[in-house]
């Protein structure tokens, strides 16, 4: 992120959508410095500063609450959807903002990110992008390759 223009994101709202690896303290601390927006994957068990878990706002709250995580000292929005996986299971998926957003915007954004993931996990392995990564030559093609087409997609919605 330190690495991008200035030019780039100066008069726009940017937003930073990241997979639940990308969900520590300090990587939210990152975006709100570049006065951007994160959307962001969080693990279910990710604990609050008043010790729960996120996983008991589930049945308890409303989509669009704002929250502390601990060690955290910003709010930041907390929703939650089912993700359809396959064989007719569903998965608890949680997804934090460190913007205000509605909850329900929040899970359209969560389930763009979702959508985005899976594509990227599917088109890796198909394409042998897990066996080669960017180490040669035609794996960094096919990476690009991959990052247009998601490109793309993103722009559709």
């Amino acid at each position: 992120m330190a690495t991008v223009p200035t030019q780039l994101s100066q008069g726009r709202v940017v937003i930073v959508q990241a997979d639940t690896e990308f969900g520590t303290v300090e990587f939210l601390k990152a975006v709100r410095k570049q006065s951007w927006r994160a959307v962001v994957g969080m693990r279910c068990n990710r604990k609050m500063q008043d010790g729960r878990h996120l996983k008991q706002l589930y049945r308890h709250a409303n989509r669009g609450q704002q929250v502390y995580l601990a060690g955290d000292t910003q709010p930041l929005t907390v929703s939650w959807f089912w993700l359809k996986r396959a064989e007719g299971k569903r998965e608890l998926r949680f997804v934090v903002s460190t913007h205000p957003y509605s909850g329900i915007y929040l899970v359209r954004l969560g389930r763009k990110r979702s959508c985005i993931e899976g594509f990227f996990k599917t088109s890796k392995h198909r394409f042998g992008l897990h066996r080669f990564g960017q180490t040669t030559k035609l794996g960094v093609y096919r990476w690009l390759i991959k990052s247009a087409n998601c490109l793309s997609i993103g722009a559709l919605d």
